[in-house]
């Protein structure tokens, strides 16, 4: 869908806005919530990550916003450096964009970027949330990486293939509606020409 480098930082954007936001619920919700309430005594996850005094990271409590805004910025650097050029390529790999229907070929780039993305979005989460108060072990950190892929990539795999990236080319859509009617009405008039030919 994105045909120029604005229109992926864009694409990107807005996919990692709405990622981000849904991987923090999953995470503080149902991944940890009930550890949460345990170590604190409270019935609600929200109150217990105030009771805390925020979300342990680096080894130091952090409001809930900044854990959004720290994610967003490392998500939204590693999709644009790592996750979007390398699903595009992986996905040329297996079929030609010119020869697979879109939805198939968009298919492919979700289930790409998905591959790339939760192992390494999953690693730095794991850095930033080991308890570094028990002491560093680089075998209890890659534990860790591993149990959160497990928890993290099916949750990456359906939200990102039926819901974010449905509403992602959508509000995308909208965006540039304007760029979109003129390269197809482009499209069409080279068909037309290439008929008639």
């Amino acid at each position: 869908m994105p045909r120029n480098q604005f229109q992926r930082m864009v694409f990107a954007f807005i996919t990692v806005v709405i990622t981000v936001h849904a991987y923090v619920f999953y995470s503080l919700y149902v991944i940890n919530g009930d550890m949460f309430m345990q170590i604190t005594g409270e019935t609600e996850v929200i109150a217990a990550i105030n009771k805390m005094g925020g979300v342990p990271i680096l080894g130091a409590p952090v409001p809930i916003w900044a854990v959004v805004l720290i994610e967003f910025v490392l998500a939204y650097l590693l999709e644009n450096i790592l996750g979007a050029p390398l699903s595009f390529k992986l996905a040329c790999k297996n079929f030609n964009p010119r020869e697979t229907h879109p939805v198939l070929f968009e298919t492919s780039i979700i289930c790409a970027t998905v591959g790339i993305m939760c192992p390494a979005m999953s690693f730095i989460a794991a850095f930033l949330y080991y308890n570094y108060q028990g002491g560093f072990s680089i075998w209890t950190l890659l534990a860790q990486w591993l149990k959160l892929m497990c928890y993290n990539f099916p949750f990456a795999f359906f939200t990102q293939l039926f819901f974010i990236q449905p509403i992602v080319r959508t509000v995308f859509k909208a965006i540039f509606a304007k760029d979109i009617k003129a390269r197809n009405t482009v499209q069409k008039a080279i068909e037309k020409v290439a008929v008639t030919v």
